[in-house]
C-alpha cells in the first residue's frame, strides 16, 4: 500500500522481493535506515528506501557479503571521491568467486570420477561405496573382504 509515496513494509517486500523479516534485520544492523511511523505506527518507507534495498538485493544476488555492501553504501554517498575502494572491493569478490568455481570444478570432477566407479549392482559391489571409503575394511555377505562397508 502506497500513501503519499511512502511504502508500508509489505509493499516495500513485494516491491524488491524482499522478506518483510529480512528488512527488519537490514535496518536493525544499520544498512537500511529506520523509516518514519505512520500516526499507526507501521513503517512507512520513501523511494529512498526502496532504492538502497534494491542495491541490497542486487548485491546479495551477486554474493558480497554485508559488510562489503554497508562499505560500497557508504562509499555510494561520497560522489567526488575516487572509487578505487569500490573497485577493490568488486575484484576481491570476484577473486572469491574464481577460487569458489576452481573448487566446484573440481569437485565436479571428483563426482564424475566416483560415479564412473558405479557399474550397477548391489551395494556391497559399489564402485562409489569403495572409492569412498578407501581405507576402511568390512567383508560381504560371501564372505570377500571389500573396502568402505562396516562389518556387520
Amino acid at each position: 500500500m502506497e500513501r503519499h509515496n511512502r511504502l508500508l513494509i509489505g509493499a516495500l517486500a513485494k516491491a524488491t522481493g524482499t522478506k518483510v523479516v529480512t528488512i527488519r534485520y537490514y535496518e536493525q544492523i544499520g544498512l537500511l535506515a529506520p523509516p518514519v511511523r505512520t500516526a499507526g505506527n507501521y513503517r512507512a518507507y520513501d523511494r529512498t528506501h526502496l532504492r538502497r534495498l534494491g542495491f541490497i538485493r542486487r548485491c546479495r544476488g551477486l554474493g558480497f557479503t554485508l559488510d562489503q555492501i554497508r562499505t560500497m553504501l557508504d562509499l555510494a554517498g561520497r560522489h567526488g571521491h575516487d572509487c578505487a575502494e569500490v573497485d577493490r572491493i568488486a575484484l576481491e569478490h570476484l577473486d572469491e568467486v574464481e577460487a569458489k568455481i576452481a573448487d566446484l570444478q573440481r569437485l565436479a570432477g571428483e563426482l564424475r570420477r566416483l560415479s564412473s566407479q558405479c557399474q550397477g549392482g548391489v551395494i556391497g559391489e559399489c564402485g562409489i561405496i569403495e572409492a569412498l571409503s578407501p581405507d576402511l575394511q568390512a567383508t560381504r555377505d560371501d564372505g570377500r573382504s571389500v573396502q568402505g562397508l562396516p562389518n556387520a
